[in-house]
C-alpha cells in the first residue's frame, strides 16, 4: 500500500529526492514516516510528520533532509541534500495510524518496499 522511489547512486554533497505513494486515502490521517537500515545496523527512523504538519528528524540528517506531504495526492518526499557516506542505506516509508510522531519501526503498521540510496565518497 506504499511505493517508495528515487533512490539511486550519488556523489557525496549531492542531493535525491525519495517518494512514497500511498494507494489508500486513509493514509491523510496518518503520521508519515522514512527509515533507514545500513548493512549490520539497525532501522532507524530518519524523518517524520503528522498529518497536522509537525515534523521530527534524527540528529544526523537535520538541516540537510526536508520532508513533506501532499495529503491531496497521498505522497510524503524526502528531499536529502549535502548527502555523506554515511546516509547510504535502504530507505523505507512508513505509515502508522498515530496523530503523534513515533520513533521506532516496530510500532508502524505499513511499509513500503525500501530504495537503496547510495552515498559515494
Amino acid at each position: 500500500q506504499l511505493q517508495a522511489s528515487g533512490g539511486g547512486l550519488v556523489q557525496a554533497g549531492g542531493s535525491l529526492r525519495l517518494s512514497c505513494a500511498a494507494s489508500r486515502r486513509a493514509f491523510d490521517r496518518y503520521t508519515m514516516a522514512w527509515f533507514r537500515q545500513a548493512p549490520g545496523k539497525e532501522r532507524e527512523l530518519v524523518a517524520a510528520v503528522t498529518n497536522g504538519g509537525i515534523t521530527y528528524y534524527t540528529n544526523s540528517v537535520k538541516g540537510r533532509f526536508t520532508i513533506s506531504r501532499a495529503n491531496a495526492a497521498n505522497t510524503v518526499s524526502l528531499q536529502m541534500a549535502s548527502l555523506k557516506p554515511d546516509d547510504t542505506a535502504v530507505y523505507y516509508c512508513a505509515a502508522v495510524d498515530s496523530a503523534s510522531v513515533l520513533t521506532y519501526a516496530y510500532q508502524y503498521h505499513y511499509w513500503g518496499q525500501g530504495t537503496l540510496v547510495t552515498v559515494s565518497s
